[in-house]
C-alpha cells in the first residue's frame, strides 16, 4: 500500500501544477476577453455559432451590432427587423457565462442610427443639432422613444451621446452631420443629460464621446491621422467635467485625435497622459473608458495591431472596440485578440493588474444594466 501511495503522491505532484497552470491561463484569457467589444457577422447566435462559442469561452465584454454589411451589401450584418433583433440579443445574452454581455449600437439620431425605418424600426430620430433647436420638451419625447425602442430590442449599451462642441464650421464628421447639440458647453451638457437620463430609465448605459473633443477638428479619424493641436480648445473638456460631476458618465469613449498639447507622441486613445493623466487624474473620472473603433485609419495606418492594443491597455482604456465594420480585409476574431493580449502579458509588455482594474470597472458598469 505504501508503494501505491507513493506512486499516487508522485502522480499528483506532477499533474496538479499542470491543472493549476491551465486554470491560470484560462483566467488570463477571460480577463483579456472581458476587455473586448467586437463586431461579428450573423443574424443568429445559436449555441453552436462561432460568436456564441467565443463569448462563452473568453467571457467577452461586449458585442456591437450593425445593420450594414461591409462585405456583402445585399445581406444584413446583424439587424434584419425587430423580431429578429430581439431574438438575436436574447441568444447573445444566453451565450454569456454571467449573462452580463454588453450589447451595443451607435444610436444617436440623424445620420447615425442603426435601427432604420426600412427595416421596420422607427428610424426617424432627429439630428442632435435639430433636437437642440426644437427645445427640451421635444428632446425628452424623442430620447424617451429611442430608449424604449432600444430596450424592447434587448440593446443595453448606446454608444452616445456626442458631447463634442460644434466649434469648427468646416468639421464634416461632427458639425457637418449635425451630431453636436451646439457650440455652448452648457447647452451640450443639458441635452446630453436629458439623453442619458432617458436611457437610464430604461436600464441602458451610455458613452460620452469623443474625448477629449472632436468638434474642432478638420479631418475624420475613420480615414487617417487627425491633428487637432491648433484647433482644439480646453472648453471642449467642459461637458465631460460637468457630466462626471453629476454622476452621468457611465462610460467615456476616447477618440483617435492627436493633440500635441496633451501628448506629443500618441493620439488620445493610446495616450496614458490623456486617459490616465487628464480624464482620470484632472477630471476625476473613475468609470469605464472605451476606445473608438481601433480599426479606424487613424490607428491602422500608423500602428500595428499588437502595438495599438499594447498602448491602449497601458493608456488606461478598459474596453477595446473592434467593430469589424470598416474594412473587409481587416476582420479580427476574438480568439486572435485574446491570444495577442495574453502574449503581451506573458512578455511583460502589459501589466496583468491593468486587466484586473478594467475587469472591476466593467463589472460596475454592467451592474447598472437591467
Amino acid at each position: 500500500m505504501r508503494f501505491y501511495g507513493g506512486i499516487l503522491t508522485l502522480l499528483l505532484a506532477a499533474i496538479l501544477p499542470i491543472f493549476a497552470s491551465g486554470a491560470q491561463e484560462r483566467q488570463l484569457e477571460r480577463l483579456a476577453g472581458g476587455m473586448l467589444m467586437v463586431g461579428f457577422f450573423g443574424t443568429e447566435a445559436g449555441p453552436k455559432s462561432e460568436i456564441c462559442r467565443q463569448i462563452r469561452r473568453y467571457g467577452l465584454g461586449g458585442v456591437i451590432l450593425f445593420d450594414r454589411n461591409p462585405v456583402d451589401p445585399k445581406r444584413p450584418k446583424n439587424i434584419v427587423d425587430p423580431a429578429q433583433l430581439k431574438r438575436l440579443t436574447r441568444q447573445l445574452k444566453a451565450c454569456s457565462p454571467d449573462g452580463k454581455l454588453l450589447i451595443a449600437v451607435d444610436q444617436e439620431g440623424g445620420m447615425v442610427q442603426r435601427l432604420k425605418s426600412k427595416d421596420g424600426f422607427y428610424g426617424r430620430f432627429p439630428r442632435a443639432a435639430d433636437i437642440a433647436e426644437a427645445g427640451e420638451s421635444a428632446a425628452k419625447r424623442s430620447f424617451t422613444k429611442m430608449a424604449k425602442e432600444l430596450a424592447q430590442e434587448g440593446i443595453d449599451y448606446d454608444l452616445a451621446p456626442v458631447v463634442d462642441l460644434a466649434l469648427n464650421p468646416r468639421n464634416r464628421v461632427i458639425v457637418g452631420w449635425g451630431r453636436s447639440y451646439g457650440k455652448s458647453a452648457q447647452r451640450v451638457t443639458r441635452y446630453s443629460a436629458l439623453f442619458i437620463e432617458a436611457m437610464h430609465r430604461e436600464g441602458i448605459v451610455t458613452a460620452l464621446k469623443h474625448f477629449p473633443g472632436h468638434g474642432s477638428s478638420l479631418g475624420d479619424t475613420h480615414e487617417g491621422f487627425v491633428d487637432v493641436t491648433q484647433q482644439w480648445q480646453p472648453v471642449e473638456l467642459e461637458p465631460y467635467r460637468r457630466l462626471i460631476r453629476r454622476g452621468l458618465a457611465d462610460s467615456v469613449m476616447v477618440a483617435h485625435v492627436f493633440n500635441r498639447r496633451l501628448d506629443p507622441l500618441y493620439p488620445a486613445s493610446l495616450s496614458a497622459r490623456t486617459v490616465t493623466g487628464l480624464l482620470r487624474g484632472k477630471l476625476g473620472y473613475r468609470g469605464v473608458v472605451i476606445t473608438d473603433d481601433l480599426q479606424m485609419g487613424a490607428i491602422t495606418r500608423r500602428y500595428s495591431l499588437a502595438r495599438s492594443v499594447e498602448l491602449a491597455i497601458e493608456a488606461g482604456d478598459d474596453l477595446l472596440l473592434f467593430g469589424n465594420q470598416l474594412d473587409p480585409r481587416r476582420i479580427e476574431s476574438p480568439r486572435k485578440l485574446v491570444r495577442l493580449i495574453v502574449k503581451l502579458v506573458r512578455e511583460g509588455k502589459i501589466d496583468r493588474r491593468r486587466l484586473e482594474e478594467s475587469a472591476a470597472r466593467l463589472k460596475r458598469l454592467k451592474e447598472k444594466v437591467r
